[in-house]
């Protein structure tokens, strides 16, 4: 090995924070709920993916450890309360912070994989750059090294969005021939960012998917009983701001850090799914206009290469796009609430403007898996996104040319997919609320895109879900339906024409969601029984409901919603209380957080509406019987 002097390491270039006040959490207000529409596209031949080999673009290395590392074993005790979702582990940063708190969750993660996944293994370190990930990457790398690791892979400057970390695990190959197989994600999410607000960390595994109930719990409960972890603390901290590889050699033989930059490896992706050509075509005809919005988290270290430098969109469209570890002091949530800016911009806000808002916008949270979708002075659904780009997906998309497989959305979403893959023959997936559901079946080649009402759109090139993949989407939609209309003065067919033409082709599904939070966890629970018992007599529900508003339609069917799962069979109970009417409309009642601190009960109201004249009208107006 070639051993290289220890230069002094230079600081990685984000933006640090700066003092937030404090902000009351409200709950999200109910949404207007607008869609879109579909049309065709010419035959791409189907686009296959092929294995993103690690880019050799500025490799240099940075440095070599002098000296061999040593192994430490640190004594410790369980915390209590470290039991991951699918989601991962989240806690404020105070918590992250405690001395032992991080290092007994990554242990006891290490010691629930299979030995074969550690040892001599690849795994990736990243995240959304949100506070205190730095400080996370040195100490899981040491932790790694610690286990046996082979390569740890980081992006530069800790920086990954989830859907990236998804697609390294399934597609980079490195130079040495390796794989990962699997990662530790540094986000919490679409929650805020800084010293006193949240942290998290989730592991990934070899399909790029998140752990799976077998694998928690059993993190969970190595949490419980942990007694000692591996630690090499005189691992020199890595300089995760320069690309390049740095090479140490520990007790178990070599041991490799490299960072790179990630958008390399995810824009290669992209273009094995979408028509770069076509979109560019779009993004530069001076009648299109377009904004994007990272709210300062990860999304901002993609968005420069992919909307600018690939696709000839302008330097100014981008709001909030250079990632900090406070998220700018906002809400890194892409909704109506969080993301003013871009909601300003597109003409949906309170204030009144003269400046004619663009075409097109988009937002994205702090890891950038969810979107929101916005044409000029429309907001369209996360439930009605994911239907128009099933829709329009084989004509639209290159990577569909061949057909859709089938395609899936959460329980709570609207019912606008199930229209489309009816109409189109499709198979049909209803699961419930955790990407996990999904993964399994397109692990098993029976879905290609999924969604779900939270803003999280996706599709099988990954197993995550994708938000900048949702904005290409609807980027080579729009791009397919204005082919012949870019040039001269044809009208651009826009983003509110195409989902009034989805809604007069397959019906609207007028939605809204309503959360009543931190409620007493025990009176909750006692809530949910009584809608449960009240379904065995539905003719008392619709006697009630009738003495409410006599033009609400009956209840024709109620239960508890339980999914088994058509590829492993396992059985996922008490996933919500659902009340279908006859007009296809629903009311679901969710219980989550049921904590010490109180529940959160959600209320989710669909009225669908299948005669054309009357899917315009306004959303409070159509929802309003099933409201009250």
């Amino acid at each position: 090995m070639i051993l290289l002097p220890v230069r002094s390491l230079p600081s990685p270039a984000i933006t640090p924070p700066r003092h937030r006040r404090h902000r009351h959490h409200t709950t999200t207000p109910s949404l207007p709920s607008h869609s879109r529409s579909l049309h065709p596209h010419p035959h791409h031949p189907l686009l296959r993916l092929t294995p993103l080999l690690a880019s050799r673009v500025d490799r240099r290395p940075v440095v070599c450890g002098a000296a061999m590392f040593s192994v430490t074993k640190k004594a410790t005790t369980p915390f209590e309360g470290q039991k991951p979702g699918t989601s991962g582990l989240r806690k404020k940063v105070t918590v992250f912070q405690q001395p032992h708190y991080l290092q007994n969750f990554v242990q006891s993660t290490l010691n629930a994989l299979p030995a074969e996944e550690v040892k001599g293994a690849t795994i990736v370190v990243s995240g959304d750059g949100r506070y205190f990930s730095k400080d996370a990457v040195q100490i899981i790398t040491k932790m790694a090294a610690a286990n046996g690791v082979r390569r740890v892979w980081v992006g530069q400057n800790s920086l990954m969005s989830t859907p990236a970390v998804s697609a390294v695990i399934r597609e980079r190959i490195g130079e040495d021939g390796s794989k990962a197989t699997g990662a530790f994600i540094l986000t919490a999410s679409h929650n805020p960012g800084g010293p006193t607000e949240d942290f998290g960390i989730k592991y990934n595994m070899g399909n790029g998917g998140p752990a799976p109930e077998s694998v928690t719990d059993k993190i969970f409960s190595n949490t419980t009983t942990i007694s000692e972890y591996l630690i090499s603390e005189d691992l020199p901290d890595v300089d995760i701001s320069q690309v390049g590889v740095t090479s140490f050699s520990g007790p178990e033989g070599p041991f490799t850090v490299e960072v790179f930059d990630s958008s390399v490896d995810y824009i290669k992706l992209m273009k094995t799914i979408f028509d770069f050509e076509a979109i560019k075509k779009l993004l530069t005809s001076p009648k299109f206009t377009f904004c994007y919005d990272a709210l300062h988290g990860v999304a901002g270290a993609y968005a420069k290469h992919i909307f600018v430098e690939e696709l000839g969109a302008d330097e100014s469209s981008l709001l909030n796009c250079v990632p900090k570890e406070d998220f700018g002091g906002g809400h890194p949530d892409p909704n109506l609430t969080y993301a003013k800016e871009l909601v300003e911009r597109m003409g949906l806000g309170k204030s009144s403007s003269n400046v004619e808002p663009p075409e097109f916008g988009a937002a994205a949270d702090g890891d950038a898996d969810r979107n929101m979708i916005l044409g000029k002075r429309f907001f369209v659904t996360p439930s009605d996104s994911v239907a128009i780009i099933a829709a329009n997906a084989v004509q639209s998309i290159p990577y569909f040319s061949s057909g859709l497989k089938g395609v899936a959305r959460s329980m709570p979403t609207s019912a606008a997919l199930d229209v489309v893959a009816k109409n189109l023959n499709l198979k049909f997936f209803e699961v419930p609320t955790g990407w996990k559901f999904f993964g399994n079946l397109m692990d098993a080649g029976m879905c290609s895109v999924c969604g779900e009402e939270s803003f999280g759109t996706g599709s099988d090139h990954i197993r995550e879900k994708d938000g900048i993949w949702a904005v290409l989407a609807w980027l080579s939609i729009l791009a397919f339906k204005n082919k012949d209309n870019l040039g001269g003065g044809d009208k651009l067919v826009s983003v509110e024409d195409i989902v009034r033409q989805h809604w007069a082709t397959y019906g609207r599904h007028y939605y809204t969601r309503y959360d009543y939070e931190n409620v007493d966890a025990g009176a909750a629970k006692e809530l949910m029984a009584n809608l449960v018992s009240m379904q065995s007599s539905l003719s008392d529900v619709n006697k009630l409901i009738k003495e409410i508003r006599s033009d609400v339609s009956e209840v024709v069917a109620a239960d508890e919603f339980e999914y088994k799962d058509p590829v492993d069979g396992s059985v996922s109970k008490h996933q919500g209380i659902r009340y279908l009417f006859g007009d296809g409309s629903r009311l679901v009642f969710r219980l989550s957080g049921t904590g010490s601190v109180g529940a959160t009960i959600r209320v989710y109201i669909e009225q669908y509406e299948k005669d054309s004249s009357k899917t315009g009208r306004d959303s409070q107006d159509a929802l309003a019987p099933l409201v009250r």
